[in-house]
C-alpha cells in the first residue's frame, strides 16, 4: 500500500466513541438512580459516590469560581483537535499511538460534555481503604489515564524514527 492510499489513524475514532457512550451511559445511570452524595458499597474498598467535580483532577480548581469550567473546556477543545489532527497524520497500523491518541480524545470529550452541559463533571468511581480515600472519578478519567499510559509506554519502549525508517 503506498502512503497516499493508507488509511489515516482516523478510524481509530470508533474507540473514542465508544468509550465516549460507555460514559454517557455510566454517568446517565447514576445521575438517574442516585442522590448526589449518596454511596453505594460494592466491595470493602470501592463503592459508586455520586459526585460533581467543579475543577479538574482531584477536584484542582473547583473552588475557583466558575471561570475555571471555561479554562477547563477551552482545553479539552483544543487537547481534541490537536488529538484529532494526530491521528488524521498517523497510519492506522500504528495500534499504540491511535489507541493512545483515542482513549485520551473520549475522555476529554466525554468530561467537556459534563462541563458544557451541566457546569460540572460527574464523578461516581471511589476507592478507598480504612480512612484513605482516592478521589471519586469516572470513565472519562480512566480512558485518559489509560491513554497516558500508552503514550508513556510508546515513549520508552516504542520504535523511535530511526528503526522506523530501517524496517522500511
Amino acid at each position: 500500500m503506498t502512503k497516499s492510499t493508507e488509511r489515516s489513524g482516523l478510524v481509530w475514532l470508533w474507540l473514542s466513541l465508544l468509550l465516549f457512550a460507555v460514559d454517557f451511559g455510566t454517568k446517565a445511570l447514576v445521575v438517574a438512580n442516585m442522590r448526589l452524595y449518596e454511596s453505594i458499597e460494592l466491595l470493602p474498598f470501592f463503592n459508586f459516590t455520586y459526585m460533581h467535580n467543579y475543577g479538574a483532577a482531584f477536584s484542582f480548581l473547583s473552588e475557583a469560581g466558575g471561570w475555571q469550567r471555561w479554562f477547563l473546556s477551552a482545553i479539552a477543545v483544543a487537547i481534541s483537535g490537536l488529538l484529532v489532527y494526530w491521528l488524521k497524520k498517523l497510519p492506522a497500523k500504528n495500534w499504540l499511538l491511535c489507541s493512545a491518541y483515542a482513549l485520551v480524545l473520549s475522555g476529554a470529550l466525554g468530561n467537556l460534555y459534563d462541563r458544557m452541559t451541566l457546569g460540572y463533571v460527574v464523578d461516581f468511581l471511589h476507592f478507598y481503604y480504612q480512612d484513605w480515600h482516592y478521589p471519586a472519578f469516572n470513565v472519562a478519567d480512566m480512558a485518559i489515564v489509560g491513554g497516558a499510559g500508552l503514550l508513556l509506554f510508546d515513549a520508552i519502549f516504542g520504535d523511535n524514527a530511526d528503526t522506523q525508517e530501517k524496517k522500511a
